[in-house]
C-alpha cells in the first residue's frame, strides 16, 4: 500500500482522517452549511482540481510562463439512484494575465489531463470528465 490514512470518528456525523504527512482533514455529511465540514463527494471534487491544478501550475513552471491568477470551478452531476456518485463533471481552468501564451497554457492543461493527473484517470472510470480553459488577458 502507498497511501495509509486514518479515520476517527468525532461524534454526530463528523469524522477527522490523519494523513500520511500527519496534517488532518475534518469531514462531514455536509448537509449543516453551518460546520464549515465539506461532504466526502465534494471533497472529491476539491481532490480533482488541486491534483490538476498542481500539474498545470508545475508545468507552466518549467515553461517560464508567468500568469497573475489561476483558479479552476468545479461542478458536477450526481445520478439520480442510492449509491449516488458523479456522472458528469465539468472543470474549467482560468488563467489571468497579461500576454497569456494560449498554446503553452492548453499544452499543459492537456498535459494535466491525458497523462499526469491521476484522480482525473480515477474519476474517468466512473464520470464523463469535461473540461474548458479560459483566458482573461489583463492589461
Amino acid at each position: 500500500m502507498d497511501d495509509k490514512i486514518t479515520t476517527q470518528w468525532k461524534g454526530d456525523l463528523i469524522f477527522e482522517s490523519l494523513n500520511p504527512n500527519e496534517s488532518t482533514l475534518t469531514l462531514g455529511s455536509g448537509i449543516n452549511k453551518d460546520d464549515n465540514i465539506s461532504g466526502p463527494k465534494v471533497l472529491m471534487l476539491s481532490s480533482l482540481a488541486g491534483c490538476s491544478g498542481l500539474d498545470v501550475i508545475s508545468i507552466l513552471e518549467k515553461m517560464k510562463i508567468k500568469l497573475t491568477d489561476f483558479k479552476m470551478n468545479t461542478s458536477a452531476e450526481l445520478t439520480k439512484e442510492h449509491p449516488k456518485y458523479y456522472k458528469k463533471v465539468n472543470l474549467e481552468y482560468h488563467f489571468y494575465g497579461s500576454s497569456l501564451n494560449e498554446e503553452k497554457i492548453n499544452r499543459a492543461v492537456e498535459l494535466s489531463v491525458t497523462k499526469y493527473c491521476g484522480v482525473m484517470e480515477m474519476f474517468r472510470k466512473f464520470a464523463e470528465v469535461n473540461t474548458s480553459s479560459h483566458f482573461h488577458n489583463i492589461k
